[in-house]
């Protein structure tokens, strides 16, 4: 297959992603900065994936895993807490220095653009490393994997954005990293342990995975539904204020100053 095509088939996810999301922001960020947190995305990649390799020889030997428990300790220790936990480390201390991060919803989306430059090169990677049949493993991934890493990010964006604007308690911050890891690390079992059970099993796998995806991108979209009110309800509220504002300052500015009233002195009604 052409390269080219293959290189477009592994980005298109990531882009029809963003301009999802993007579409669905009410006030818009500046495309910069957009920009640059896709790239620090890209840039978690090879840090995460040392750590990945580290943590793979320690709990399973350098090989991968070769049982059911290996899978699934390969699904949450390996990829899922790394990957997570990468993330939301960037999104936590680039967020700080970003004057434009100031709706609930805008947490949403900078953990997107994050999860989608990291899912860009995983998907990269995986679509050019495929030698035998390169098409499918772009059409599997664009279904699953790339809309998999967009959902984690949405969960996570939306109990960060708790975490900063409504309640700064340890336990939204705790979400915004365990929410996404659970999501994660299930539809990575889900698939990791297929190799190890027997084909009707590997079936039923298979529907649960589909099924779980399905809930998964549900509850995400809820949670998105759910900042755009915040945010539209805050703008309800701070233009009711300003209003009441203007309206008291208007009536302090006509107060009636009963020195200014003319005297009714009964001498005056005779000149």
């Amino acid at each position: 297959m052409n390269q080219l095509i293959l290189f477009a088939a592994a980005v298109l996810p990531s882009v029809l992603l963003f301009l999802f999301i993007w579409k669905k922001d009410p006030v818009k960020e500046p495309f910069s900065w957009l920009l640059k947190f896709f790239f620090w995305g890209v840039g978690i990649c090879i840090p995460i994936a040392i750590v990945e390799l580290v943590v793979q020889k320690v709990l399973i030997g350098g090989a991968g895993p070769t049982s059911l428990v290996g899978g699934i300790i390969m699904a949450f220790f390996v990829a899922a807490i790394p990957e997570e936990g990468g993330k939301l480390l960037i999104l936590h201390n680039k967020l700080k220095k970003n004057p434009y991060f100031d709706e609930h919803f805008d947490g949403i989306v900078y953990a997107v653009c994050v999860g989608l430059g990291f899912a860009t090169i995983e998907n990269i990677s995986y679509v050019f490393g495929e030698a035998e049949n390169p098409g499918a493993v772009a059409a599997a991934r664009a279904i699953l994997s790339v809309p998999g890493h967009y959902a984690f990010a949405v969960l996570m964006g939306y109990y960060y954005s708790l975490y900063i604007f409504v309640d700064r308690s340890e336990k939204n911050l705790l979400y915004a990293f365990l929410i996404p890891v659970i999501f994660h690390g299930i539809y990575d079992a889900l698939l990791m342990i297929m190799p190890f059970v027997s084909e009707g099993v590997a079936v039923c796998s298979l529907l649960v995975l589909l099924v779980f995806c399905y809930r998964m991108h549900k509850y995400a979209y809820k949670r998105i539904q759910a900042q755009i009110q915040r945010d539209q309800m805050e703008e309800v509220e701070d233009t009711f204020e300003r209003t009441n504002t203007t309206a008291n300052n208007q009536d302090t500015s006509f107060h009636f100053d009963s020195s200014d009233e003319p005297k009714n002195n009964m001498a005056d009604l005779w000149h």
